[in-house]
């Protein structure tokens, strides 16, 4: 079927109708579109009856079996689907007469016409009793049987048909009768497989079939028949004869109810159109960069259907500018909300320039200019220094990129910001969650609610492998590698830093992860991905949505009912969970370098963003033990004191300059020391519970150390040795006291 040319306009290969007519292939060209029940994209999905061709209506059963499972008063679904007839109703023998013996087809009360004929005359009796001795009826000649080859009923009368069939025969114009029985033989489309253009304009028709062919191109969204007759039977009623002749918004406010109902055929005709669009005005650079709208979905980007907007750039100078930089950031690879950051920067700069200071083009631009804006933008963002700062980062970068590549070469050398011109801001702490919100998030039983197996294993490997939402969320088929003794590692993609990394998994990550490759292969064969959307995704190549997940997180947080220390509900996000495990790794003494290859961090800075809290953790086990001198007595400290701060520099100190085998010394670093090798007598000596071992040991030297001394009559050192020996007794009886309760702060510490 060629497509009618457009009364007045004409047909040429630029044409919109023309580009129609050159990329429509013949398959979606037909008045009437036949899809199969199995089709991956117009079908319905697999179904239950054995030899059932139709499409799929309700939880496996075709509108025709669901009617009669419903006729036949909801028995056990599965039964039925093993049991029931899996001919349509067309197919299916007619009712016999209720007489034995009696071969016409039911027409009254069960009966056939004469019999019922019979029983009406008798007065109607009990039918059970007139039936056990009804009275004989012409027959017809032995062997006749209905001219349908599945009915085996008499034939009525002097027709080829029986009762229900004759009925059928007359009301369709009495054709012929060999060519009505065949009829009953051809296999009957039903009408939900069946799309007809027949009733929309010549345009109209081709620009929704190309919308289908470019669904089934894609094979990303199930589109039923149902739901594209919905769309054939509203532009059937439009005036308009393109889907190009109204906006967007004006056909989602046109068909349908208002949603959410009616979604599905809203965005098949929002998709047609924009399809049709994207034909119309071609996709590539060449066609995008001179809008001041660019579609994303035109320039290959498949982040959903992203638009950059440039029309609030008002300086034509400036906007050409703008273009060429988000050019640059997106083929270098930055993803949409990056090169989105940046363009929305350039547009609050363009309006400022017009309408505080003036200026139209580059070569205005001075560092005064510079100085009203960062006063402007303090006034609009003074309590946020975060926000701030990325408008100015934003800007300098983009006047750095328009200089190295010699955009515009009118941009004045004094048009920068400098680092001073930077807001300074908090320095804040990692977001780690409490440990009393992890116990109730790693419950086992908590994490065996989760819906879906696939985010339970997500949910596993944010917490244990630290990894960013996003990149666990991409992870390939075969993420799991095995090192020489067997041990596996995750590998994954750090899109952050643009590089393959490596993390090591235990058994029950492992685990999860082959049983998640198992339903992966079972469901979507050949993907390349261990986590795939579970709609929308017929080839299985398109990664679960990371708004997906969150919003499953959330409802799982709600039905395990997670409480934070003051019993409130619970609210973090996925990324806490890497914050947990780098404090969690930095508190058990992990290395700091160890901790960085694990997290995939580019630099020990970044890392040392942990250490900060691991040294706060430290002080206040620090604070909470009890040190004590060589006298026995406790060493206080008011940890809310003047001098907290630098006693506890200085302890750390002495902790990494002068520790000593039991203890630590007090002395500051710049004095000498005049009791070299006898810190048990000396003043500055101070201990901790942690070292009685060490004391209990050097008892027993002292002691053989006393004994053989007096053996030789050394009197000197053995008076030397006696007040070791005091002060050792004295620290052990204090430190003894205080030992069981320090063992239990140290195993809550861990």
């Amino acid at each position: 079927m060629k497509p009618h040319a457009l009364p007045g306009r004409p047909v040429g290969r630029g044409s919109l109708l023309g580009k129609l007519m050159e990329t429509v292939r013949p398959e979606f060209r037909a008045e009437k579109l036949v899809f199969d029940a199995g089709d991956p994209v117009f079908g319905t999905g697999a179904r239950r009856v054995p030899s059932c061709h139709r499409h799929v209506r309700n939880q496996g059963l075709c509108q025709s079996h669901h009617l009669r499972w419903k006729n036949e008063g909801c028995p056990d679904r599965e039964v039925f689907i093993a049991t029931t007839d899996p001919r349509w109703a067309r197919q299916r023998p007619n009712q016999v007469c209720k007489v034995d013996g009696c071969g016409y087809g039911s027409a009254c009360q069960g009966m056939c016409q004469l019999h019922g004929q019979r029983w009406i005359r008798a007065g109607r009796p009990d039918q059970q009793v007139w039936l056990a001795d009804a009275p004989a009826i012409p027959q017809p000649s032995p062997g006749a049987s209905c001219l349908i080859t599945h009915c085996a009923l008499w034939p009525q009368a002097d027709s080829s048909f029986c009762h229900a069939h004759v009925n059928t025969w007359r009301v369709n114009g009495r054709p012929d009768p060999a060519e009505f029985a065949r009829s009953f033989a051809r296999e009957v489309v039903p009408s939900d497989q069946v799309v007809h253009f027949d009733a929309l304009h010549p345009q109209l028709k081709l620009e929704l079939q190309y919308a289908l062919q470019c669904r089934a191109d894609q094979r990303t969204s199930k589109t039923p028949p149902p739901v594209i007759m919905r769309v054939v039977r509203f532009l059937a009623t439009a005036k308009e004869t393109s889907l190009l002749a109204a906006s967007e918004e004006q056909w989602r406010g046109r068909i349908g109810r208002p949603a959410p109902k009616d979604n599905n055929p809203r965005a098949l005709l929002v998709f047609a159109r924009r399809a049709v669009e994207d034909l119309a005005l071609g996709a590539g650079w060449d066609s995008e960069f001179p809008r001041d709208q660019w579609q994303l979905r035109r320039l290959g980007v498949t982040e959903a259907n992203r638009v950059l907007h440039f029309e609030g750039i008002g300086q034509p100078q400036l906007r050409e500018l703008a273009k060429r930089w988000a050019r640059w950031r997106i083929t270098c690879g930055l993803s949409y909300e990056a090169v989105r950051r940046g363009t929305t920067a350039l547009v609050r700069f363009a309006r400022f320039l017009r309408e505080d200071a003036g200026i139209e083009v580059l070569a205005q631009l001075d560092r005064g200019v510079l100085e009203r804006y960062l006063a402007d933008l303090h006034t609009e963002y003074g309590g946020n220094a975060q926000r701030q700062g990325s408008h100015i980062g934003l800007l300098n970068l983009f006047f750095h990129a328009v200089r190295q590549h010699q955009w515009d070469t009118s941009l004045p050398t004094s048009a920068l910001f400098f680092a001073e011109d930077y807001p300074k801001r908090t320095e804040r702490l990692p977001r780690a969650l409490a440990e009393h919100i992890m116990a109730q998030v790693e419950h086992p039983e908590n994490l065996a609610r989760f819906d879906d197996d696939a985010y339970q294993l997500v949910t596993l490997i944010l917490i244990r492998c630290g990894l960013r939402v996003s990149d666990a969320l991409k992870l390939s088929f075969d993420c799991v590698v095995t090192d020489a003794d067997g041990a596996p590692y995750l590998r994954y993609v750090n899109h952050k830093m643009k590089r393959d990394a490596l993390v090591p998994i235990d058994e029950e990550v492992h685990r999860h992860i082959t049983d998640q490759q198992q339903r992966v292969r079972s469901r979507w064969p050949g993907s390349g991905l261990l986590l795939p959307r579970p709609t929308k995704n017929l080839d299985g190549q398109r990664p679960l949505a990371s708004s997906t997940y969150r919003l499953a997180l959330y409802r799982w947080l709600e039905s395990c009912d997670v409480r934070d220390e003051h019993g409130r509900p619970a609210h973090f996000t996925p990324h806490q969970w890497r914050h947990t495990l780098g404090t969690r790794m930095i508190n058990r003494d992990v290395p700091q370098e160890v901790v960085r290859r694990i997290l995939d961090h580019d630099s020990p800075q970044m890392t040392a963003h942990y250490a900060r809290l691991h040294d706060t953790t430290v002080r206040e086990h620090w604070e909470r033990s009890r040190k004590i001198n060589i006298s026995g007595q406790d060493v206080v400290l008011d940890p809310q004191g003047p001098l907290a701060e630098a006693a506890w520099a200085k302890h750390r100190l002495s902790r990494a300059t002068q520790a000593l085998p039991n203890g630590y010394c007090q002395l500051p670093v710049q004095q000498s020391c005049p009791h070299a090798n006898a810190c048990l007598t000396c003043p500055m000596f101070v201990t901790t519970p942690d070292f009685l071992p060490q004391h209990q040991a050097h008892r027993t030297e002292v002691l053989q150390i006393i004994s053989a001394a007096e053996a030789r009559g050394q009197k000197r050192l053995v008076e030397m040795n006696n007040q070791v020996l005091i002060n050792l007794d004295t620290i052990i009886s204090s430190l003894a006291e205080t030992r069981p309760a320090h063992l239990g702060d140290a195993a809550d510490a861990g």
